[in-house]
């Protein structure tokens, strides 16, 4: 006579019985996964470090125009505004190249206005925020920059 309720008696005997051809299947799965999810991972940090540099070094230059841009009898005053206001915002990113306060210069578009360009770079090569892992050094920048201008007559 056929007996559907055999495993009743031991519940979970027939599931083990099912099972026994799986032991190990997770953790190859989890080995060939954990690499995609592991480089994913890397690559969003990395970017998201490389993103909040570039907008900081952007703001910076452009507080630093700003600054140029207020009222001063010398024009190397104007300078040293500017690199007074850059530093302390990139002060973070420990390897800024230092701040030489720009000079006026003639406008491209106008020959008889003057502008100051602030210019903020970051060695990124050098000094990664992020370590690099080996072959990743083809999808980083080599620099990171932004500047900022102004006219100021």
């Amino acid at each position: 006579m056929y007996n559907k309720y055999k495993y009743a008696v031991h519940p979970g005997i027939g599931a083990r019985a099912r099972t026994l051809g799986q032991h190990g299947v997770a953790a190859i799965e989890f080995a060939f996964i954990f690499p995609i999810f592991f480089l994913m991972l890397y690559g969003i940090i990395t970017y998201g470090m490389i993103f909040l540099a570039q907008q900081s070094m952007t703001l910076a230059a452009e507080e630093g125009a700003r600054a140029a841009l207020r009222y001063t009898v010398v024009d190397a005053d104007r300078g040293t505004a500017a690199c007074a206001t850059v530093t302390p915002l990139v002060s973070w990113l420990v390897h800024v190249d230092t701040c030489t306060p720009p000079a006026p210069m003639p406008c491209a578009a106008s020959s008889s206005a003057r502008c100051i360009t602030v210019k903020v770079t970051y060695p990124y090569t050098t000094h990664p925020l992020v370590p690099s892992l080996p072959g990743m050094g083809i999808a980083l920048p080599t620099t990171l920059g932004s500047s900022a201008t102004v006219q100021i007559d």
